[in-house]
């Protein structure tokens, strides 16, 4: 395959500054790295096309020579070993410290600390979710509940070492315990994770059978969760210490529990307060009335319903709402004024006395927006 131009490899022109050149190199290299793509060899035939063009452009009398005579000027000057460390150093101006640019591309860091032969090389362990459905009273009021799940534990045979027989763990003899190996490739010396020990920093030559000398083994176990008053649809409660052991003795991570709120019946939450609705016949609107109205607690309530009040009407009773850092907020009552399908004889006659002596009227004019908002 015929070699690309080296300023179409960069995406240049040929006027291009250095600083241009440098940057065009520093995202081509990074986006098709080998250790950021690995096995995948188009990536790397890109990358090291990059760096051959970069080699040449960012060098005055290379690319003088390439620009005037092509790959014919340059011919056996890419990879020249005259020229490395004056490329390196080149490379170092672009990336500047490479173990740290690399850690952050690559997901490296200094998480490998390294392992002994008595226990180096503990991680924590894993998070764990646990969903669970509660109802909405105990949602607003609090309760607890107690969940099964399954976590890894500390193997009890070996004492989530791992090692059969306390034999204990040996340091890794390919990366000294580091956890990483380093390798050049092309101008580059890059970390990568030990195949030896898979970054762990240490070996266990002899593994415990139980666990497989992974340290921890799978069990079911209860927890009592304390669900607080006021928890929200979808909010998670943390429960330290219940998520899986880590490996090689590690500490175990936490369990969250994610709250699920089952809808209620009658009663809907904004924020904290609760709403609910409450039927009332005409003559109790049209009068007024005393009601008994229960709460989401189960207790009962007296409401005074002021003469006159229209449907859709919300009263407001304190201190019945969801409870909240020592306060609680309001209970919203929805008057909805219900309309009698059937009459008796009785009933229709005084209704009918009703219009005659209060006058209907028959003409209505249409209601103001904001009176209608005012009576939601």
């Amino acid at each position: 395959m015929a070699k690309r131009d080296y300023y179409e490899v960069l995406g240049l022109q040929k006027n291009a500054s250095k600083d241009d050149i440098k940057k065009a190199y520093r995202k081509l290299a990074i986006q098709y790295h080998p250790d950021k793509n690995p096995g995948n060899k188009e990536a790397e035939e890109k990358f090291k096309e990059a760096t051959e063009a970069y080699e040449i452009l960012s060098d005055d009398q290379k690319k003088s020579a390439y620009d005037q005579f092509g790959f014919a000027g340059v011919e056996g000057m890419a990879g020249n070993a005259r020229d490395f460390s004056s490329t390196f150093r080149g490379f170092e101006d672009i990336f500047g410290d490479f173990s740290g640019i690399f850690d952050s591309f690559f997901g490296g860091g200094s998480r490998f600390h390294g392992g002994s032969a008595s226990g180096g090389g503990a991680r924590q362990g894993a998070n764990l979710r646990y969903d669970i459905d509660i109802s909405f009273k105990d949602a607003v009021f609090g309760t607890k509940v107690e969940i099964q799940y399954s976590r890894n534990e500390a193997c009890e045979t070996c004492k989530g070492s791992g090692a059969a027989n306390g034999a204990g763990r040996k340091v890794c003899p390919t990366c000294a315990g580091s956890g990483q190996v380093r390798h050049s490739q092309g101008f580059f010396s890059v970390a990568s994770t030990c195949p030896s020990c898979g970054g762990e920093g240490y070996i266990i030559e002899h593994p415990c059978k139980d666990c497989g000398g992974s340290g921890t083994r799978k069990k079911r176990q209860k927890v009592m969760v304390t669900i607080p008053a006021g928890v929200e649809n979808g909010k998670r409660v943390v429960v330290p210490r219940q998520g899986d052991a880590g490996p090689g003795g590690g500490p175990p991570g936490d369990l969250y529990v994610v709250i699920r709120v089952k809808p209620h019946e009658y009663f809907e939450r904004q924020d904290l307060d609760l709403y609910c609705a409450v039927p009332i016949s005409i003559t109790q609107a049209a009068l007024g009335a005393d009601i008994h109205v229960a709460t989401l607690e189960g207790k009962t309530i007296k409401v005074k319903v002021p003469a006159g009040i229209q449907n859709g009407k919300l009263l407001r009773i304190r201190d019945e709402g969801v409870p909240s850092g020592g306060h609680r907020g309001n209970l919203y009552i929805k008057l909805m004024v219900q309309v009698p399908v059937r009459l008796s004889r009785e009933g229709r006659e005084l209704m009918e006395k009703l219009a005659t002596v209060e006058g209907e009227d028959d003409s209505p004019k249409p209601i103001p927006l904001s009176e209608l908002a005012g009576n939601s």
